[in-house]
């Protein structure tokens, strides 16, 4: 089965860290740019981050700029987000994703243009 496996998500204070990690399932991440989305509930998914495969280059979106970083071990298949000073309004379930392009897209927010994603793993920051 072709999916995407997400880890590291728990519980932390305001103010703490988190890696997430994605790895694929059937199928390799080598040649992929990578996204990571994040739905709060009650609000719709949103894209906060992606790294592509060519060049390396990531992009954010404003709310987690400067304290989330984007990173990928292409040796290990793996794609980590990196979470510092985290706010409890960044509690979510977060999801990597990938549409199979090699590169970050202007549209990397959308979830609608994804084709593979994982199940998600639940973050919970407490104030």
């Amino acid at each position: 089965q072709v999916q995407l496996v997400e880890s590291g998500g728990g519980l932390v204070q305001a103010g703490g860290s988190l890696r997430l990690s994605c790895v694929a399932s059937g199928f390799s991440l080598y040649h992929y740019a990578v996204n990571w989305f994040r739905q709060a509930p009650g609000k719709e998914r949103e894209g906060i981050s992606c790294i592509s495969y060519m060049d390396g280059r990531t992009v954010y979106e404003e709310s987690v700029k400067g304290r989330f970083t984007i990173s990928r071990d292409n040796s290990k298949g793996t794609v980590y987000l990196q979470m510092n000073n985290l706010k409890p309004d960044d509690t979510a379930v977060y999801y990597c994703a990938t549409d199979r392009s090699s590169v970050c897209h202007g549209n990397y927010r959308n979830p609608k243009v994804m084709d593979y994603w994982g199940k998600g793993t639940q973050v919970t920051v407490s104030s």
